[in-house]
């Protein structure tokens, strides 16, 4: 999966006109979101995609600025635990990896754009394998 980076336009609509291009194209969202930018006159969309070559064509077709395609980690959280995003956090930096974008997923995981993708990987496996062995 990608995360989609897509500088929208601060007006009615925009996100409209970004799900139905995604729509039309059979592009389906697993999770993001947008924020608008204060004092910038725009707004900027994360969305997670599969098919991040289509979803970036169709955006493109209709005028939207896809500013970005980057890899993500995904990453299950044990709900029943406080502290999780703070512990993985930490972890990342621990490791001197940024975390650029977090947002969930529609399945309740923790999507992470990072600025060193390999290095999160080893932490974000380094957790995950910490995670299962906690649960047996």
């Amino acid at each position: 999966m990608k995360d989609i980076t897509v500088r929208l336009p601060d007006r009615p609509g925009a996100l409209a006109t970004l799900g139905e291009a995604l729509g039309r194209r059979g592009v389906s969202v697993e999770g993001g979101g947008a924020f608008r930018v204060p004092g910038t006159g725009a707004g900027l969309a994360h969305f997670l995609v599969e098919a991040a070559d289509e979803a970036q064509e169709a955006l493109e077709a209709v005028g939207l600025e896809v500013v970005e395609v980057r890899p993500v980690l995904v990453q299950r959280l044990d709900q029943e635990r406080p502290g999780q995003l703070g512990a993985i956090c930490r972890r990342m930096a621990e490791a001197g990896v940024n975390i650029e974008v977090l947002y969930s997923d529609h399945d309740h995981r923790l999507i992470l754009v990072v600025d060193d993708p390999e290095r999160g990987q080893v932490v974000s496996d380094g957790w995950e394998s910490e995670r299962l062995s906690r649960r047996r």
